[in-house]
């Protein structure tokens, strides 16, 4: 039996009752799933509802088309903080005051508390990329299948610079000297170069992730659920004692101080550059700046 939920189709709601399985899928592949805050809100609803579903063992996280999530909607830098004071819209044209970043910026952060947190097993079906908060969200699920040949990284560091948070995510998950090269450099590399790290449960070829992340849910779902929250406490308790130590608390501070740089001329500033000439444009001119051609040793 199937249960079926959607709020605008962006983000889609399933509950398979035979199999314990909710399936959340990011409906945006016009936009390569990439989310604004009305699909994360929506999300949010969605893990709540799984959450106080007793019969719900696992959440399946995946992304429509063959795409797992490019992160969050660039095409308005500013408009993440826009709903301001008393349900004010700010100018989008203005930079938000740092009071603002903060504030909005805490709250975003909790999203990811609580879905790094969540109580039931999290399964990532991860294909196509992963990049910016969908290469975060990839990396907080419990158990996560991507394609070889899929792309991860975490771009926004070449227009933000590397403090974006979740720092301390970042190098428990892919230890010290990957996530360094990743934030400071803002590389985008394939899933495949880094298999032998151990950064994700398994790396299969592209046709089969689908197939290998319902196995894995299923197969995860068969687990005693009260057994399941038990762990999954026990796990955040490890972690933060262990890993954490209070990072993630300051997560959203780096965030938010971090986004409101001061740029030299010589160095390569987004949200003028969108503002100037387009998103896709800036997209394209961000990637020729950043562009170093490898030494060639022969």
């Amino acid at each position: 039996m199937n249960d079926a939920v959607t709020s605008d189709g962006r983000v889609l709601f399933e509950v398979d009752r035979d199999t314990r399985i909710a399936t959340i899928t990011l409906n945006n592949p016009s936009q390569r799933n990439s989310y604004d805050k009305p699909m994360r809100d929506d999300i949010a609803r969605y893990l709540d509802i799984a959450v106080d579903d007793d019969d719900i063992t696992v959440v399946l996280l995946r992304g429509a088309e063959g795409v797992f999530s490019t992160g969050a909607n660039m095409n308005n830098a500013y408009g993440w903080y826009d709903d301001g004071p008393n349900g004010v819209a700010a100018d989008q044209k203005r930079r938000p005051s740092q009071r603002r970043r903060l504030i909005v910026d805490r709250k975003t952060f909790g999203f990811y508390h609580e879905f790094l947190g969540f109580p039931k097993i999290t399964v990532g079906e991860i294909s196509g990329f992963a990049l910016g908060g969908g290469f975060e969200l990839a990396l907080m699920t419990d158990i996560s299948v991507i394609g070889r040949d899929a792309r991860i990284g975490m771009p926004a560091t070449r227009f933000l610079g590397p403090a974006l948070g979740s720092l301390h995510m970042f190098f428990h998950r892919l230890g010290p000297v990957l996530a360094r090269r990743m934030l400071l450099t803002g590389d985008i590399v394939t899933a495949g170069s880094v298999e032998h790290l151990g950064v994700f449960t398994e790396t299969c070829e592209p046709a089969h992730v689908e197939a290998r992340a319902r196995y894995w849910a299923q197969k995860a779902a068969k687990m005693p659920a009260d057994g399941v929250v038990i762990a999954k406490e026990a796990f955040r308790l490890v972690e933060q004692n262990q890993a954490y130590q209070g990072e993630e608390v300051s997560s959203y501070l780096f965030h938010a101080f971090g986004t409101n740089l001061q740029f030299s001329s010589d160095e390569f500033n987004f949200v003028k550059t969108r503002a100037q000439h387009g998103t896709k444009e800036a997209f394209r001119l961000r990637d020729e700046h950043f562009h170093v051609p490898e030494p060639d040793l022969t």
